[in-house]
């Protein structure tokens, strides 16, 4: 009878609020997540972008692209600018248990941009692009709010013939995102991930502090947000590196069937000067089989009318068979022919065996999109995926090859397996980033693409698979680093930092995000009252 009456006061102040237009304090004590007092400070903050308590917005904010974790807000923000979440922050502040996470594109795998009854951060509210490159003595940048997703700063810099150097994969992924994490991709070999490509950023730190930092200016800050989980600040904004962007590119894959032909190949690439190898160098795993999925029929590239000759594979290859991917850019007009002729010919794949597509260089950077949308159709890209990606030491990736992709995933995972080395040189150690602590390192993805079950595997043997191939790397000594690693509690990410960054990490918290308001879904540090 008492739940009875709150109900109906409840429905009669929303009412009243939304006649006068006026809901917010109404709708934050109805979804029942915060209390009286919080829900008045959230009223009078007049935020500039809304706040929404329910619906659509908050459904979307439970979930992520990994599909493992379900976490519902009491909020989601959509910021108009960095002063909306300042405020939020600081609000965050006076209470003794509110979090707060930024979420971009929600690409996420374990839950790491959620907030349980705190309150998201929509990131993809913060837009603009701004491009300077008049200035000849000065290198062009883009500033560019967090918000915006890679493809759409890819648009804007190429109207004046630019691009960033470093990408993704996938680049319908937002600036503050990646930055939060590393950004790797075939390109990292040379110019190192997306983090060792920013000049600047514009960070709200868990004080709520608007701050601009740079290696010059509160440099502590700067390189803790890089690669940092979103644990020191929100970035807003990032001052990006551009370079000239080239017109074409050709697209490349090369089969072996020897694993010490294929490492080899892929190192002789990556340690040639620019100029004399390949813009883009990755690697892939896949199944001597025929399989459309797990093995070789899904190497040539789109167009599909390049057929795969099995007859050229070599009666002694074993049951996994190798591709090296790479790119070459140019533009109308370059004998792009003689040159791929000539980089080809320093390498020992499979005569035969070699596939090759040319496309603007827009195109090619977008490559996964056509996958997206087939996948979206099909409805596999709202399956779970619960995907791994580990950096693995140069002198390990043998043994990997082993004890990894020759027994546990002797058949595939229904994804991509790649495999491409990155040189540590790259990676500036005074970022939050962790890799391994040899020169080179081997990244490791296991892009799965699983069916929803029960056509594909329940989630639990994938993740079963996943914890297995992590406990072989612990048995054999592999010094394996996790990359995006989702862990359960703080003894599990300091022996992921190592004791020497972890106490750097640790102080930086302190520093920033004292009470710990920030990026809960990290599991890495608990709220403090």
């Amino acid at each position: 009878m008492q739940m009875t009456r709150w109900a109906v006061v409840f429905l009669f102040i929303s009412l009243l609020r939304r006649l006068r237009g006026d809901t917010i304090y109404a709708d934050c004590l109805i979804s029942g997540h915060l209390d009286r007092q919080l829900c008045q400070q959230l009223e009078a903050a007049e935020f500039e972008g809304p706040i929404i308590f329910k619906g659509p917005s908050t459904e979307q904010a439970s979930n992520d692209f990994g599909g493992i974790y379900h976490n519902k807000p009491a909020a989601v923000l959509s910021p108009a600018s960095a002063n909306d979440i300042s405020k939020l922050i600081r609000m965050a502040d006076t209470s003794p248990n509110l979090t707060i996470a930024a979420r971009g594109n929600g690409h996420s795998i374990g839950g790491q941009a959620m907030a349980l009854n705190g309150i998201v951060v929509n990131m993809t509210s913060l837009k603009g692009i701004n491009i300077v490159h008049e200035n000849e003595a000065d290198a062009p940048y883009a500033d560019a709010m967090a918000g915006e997703f890679w493809v759409d700063v890819l648009r804007a810099t190429l109207g004046v013939g630019l691009a960033p150097r470093a990408w993704t994969d996938y680049i319908d992924l937002s600036i503050g995102g990646t930055l939060s994490n590393a950004g790797i991709s075939g390109q990292t070999y040379r110019f190192g991930p997306q983090i060792s490509n920013v000049f600047q950023l514009e960070i709200v730190t868990g004080k709520g502090e608007i701050i601009t930092c740079s290696e010059e200016k509160r440099p502590d800050l700067y390189f803790g947000a890089l690669g940092g989980l979103g644990q020191f600040g929100v970035i807003t904004k990032a001052r990006l590196i551009l370079q000239r962007a080239p017109q074409m590119a050709r697209w490349i894959r090369l089969v072996y069937c020897k694993l010490q032909d294929f490492l080899h190949d892929q190192e002789l690439l990556f340690s040639l000067p620019p100029g004399q190898t390949f813009d883009y160098i990755e690697g892939l795993v896949v199944v001597n089989a025929n399989d459309s999925i797990n093995g070789w029929p899904s190497i040539p590239l789109l167009p599909f009318h390049q057929s795969f000759d099995t007859s050229l594979i070599p009666s002694t290859a074993g049951p996994l068979l190798y591709a090296i991917e790479v790119a070459h850019y140019y533009d109308p007009g370059e004998d792009i022919d003689e040159i791929i002729e000539s980089l080809l010919s320093k390498l020992g794949f499979i005569k035969g065996l070699q596939f090759s597509n040319d496309l603007s260089y827009f195109d090619f950077l977008y490559r996964v999109h056509p996958q997206e949308i087939a996948e979206r159709k099909s409805g596999i890209w709202y399956a779970p995926h619960a995907w791994l990606n580990l950096f693995v030491p140069k002198s390990k990736i043998v043994e990997f090859d082993c004890e990894i992709f020759k027994k546990i995933l002797i058949k595939g995972v229904d994804g991509l397996m790649l495999v491409y080395p990155v040189n540590r040189s790259l990676w500036d150690s005074r970022t939050s980033a962790v890799t391994p602590e040899e020169d080179i390192f081997y990244v490791v993805s296991l892009l799965r693409f699983n069916k929803p079950y029960p056509e594909g595997p329940p989630l639990s043997s994938v993740v079963d698979q996943n914890n297995a191939i992590l406990e072989a790397g612990k048995a054999n000594d592999m010094a394996v680093v996790q990359y995006l690693g989702h862990y359960k509690n703080q003894r599990e990410w300091e022996k992921h930092f190592g004791e020497q960054q972890w106490q750097r990490f640790l102080k930086r918290k302190r520093v920033f995000d004292p009470k710990g308001i920030l990026s809960p879904g990290q599991n890495i540090f608990p709220r403090i009252t």
